[in-house]
């Protein structure tokens, strides 16, 4: 392994295809790399970006993940190039429904061990907004738009994002921007909460690096997984008898863990806390 490169094998810059990845210290940064097709998602993209996941929750020297686009757009949604097929897919095996691959993406950032930053540059459109809406945070450029057009192209909204989006923005809006198939400021969006902050474009990524830095610096990476996990899967909870039973369980496994006699030790002794529980190796089961 060179001085370049993680535990996991991801080195300090490198390209799988549509995407590349570099690090950024603890950050990683996945970068959508289609430029001269703005970016737009295809089967290829969504594989890459999940290999590159599993890969950085494997790594924990890795704290956090951003997920940005090169060039001027984020994601213009799926490829077109296929014409008027493109949403036809091989037939199935009677009785099955192919899954979609934007909502396996956006399964597999809502299961990320490390927090989950979009910084997104520029346009987002179809799948280029629904895939960020399992993210933690939402930074956008000032000349970010997002496009909940699908009703305009025969479609319905996917990849989870009846799920999410509803979530984020509240019942009334989703249903406005989806059924309008509208294409939305960026002031709307951050009005209405699906971004969190806007920011001059030079500024995205830096601002989401910083973002991530911040949510990560001198906590438990451990803690991190779990709260992370605990915060999205109570959201769809029925009571909150089914937080109090999970949180019970994070709490009791935790408690018997060395991060938290390091961090109330670290606490008494004025110090800054060492945590030497792995995300790879010593997460505790809680669901």
């Amino acid at each position: 392994m060179t001085s370049d490169q993680t535990a996991s094998g991801l080195s300090a810059a490198e390209s799988e295809g549509v995407i590349s990845v570099e690090l950024d210290d603890e950050i990683a940064v996945i970068r959508l790399n289609r430029p001269d097709r703005l970016n737009a998602f295809t089967f290829e993209m969504g594989e890459e970006i999940k290999a590159a996941l599993d890969r950085c929750d494997a790594d924990d020297s890795i704290r956090a993940v951003v997920i940005t686009g090169n060039g001027r757009a984020f994601c213009a949604g799926a490829d077109l190039g296929g014409g008027a097929t493109t949403f036809e897919l091989e037939e199935p095996a009677p009785g099955e429904i192919p899954p979609d691959s934007g909502g396996q993406l956006t399964l597999r950032i809502f299961e990320s061990l490390k927090p989950v930053v979009m910084a997104i540059n520029g346009a987002a459109a179809g799948v280029g907004v629904t895939m960020t809406l399992a993210a933690d945070v939402r930074i956008a450029s000032e000349d970010a738009k997002f496009g909940f057009v699908f009703a305009q192209r025969g479609l319905v909204p996917e990849a989870c994002s009846t799920w999410f989006l509803p979530r984020l923005v509240g019942l009334p809006t989703a249903l406005q921007w989806t059924m309008g198939a509208q294409m939305v400021p960026v002031a709307e969006a951050h009005e209405r909460g699906l971004v969190q902050q806007v920011v001059p474009k030079a500024d995205v990524l830096a601002t989401a690096i910083e973002v991530a830095r911040k949510m990560t610096s001198g906590t438990a990476p451990v803690s991190v997984a779990l709260t992370r996990q605990l915060l999205w899967r109570m959201a769809g909870a029925p009571s909150p008898r089914v937080a109090h039973e999970a949180d019970s369980k994070a709490i009791y496994y935790r408690g018997t863990m060395p991060d938290v006699a390091e961090g109330v030790t670290s606490f008494l002794e004025k110090r800054p806390a060492t945590f030497t529980d792995r995300v790879s190796t010593d997460l505790p089961q809680i669901f």
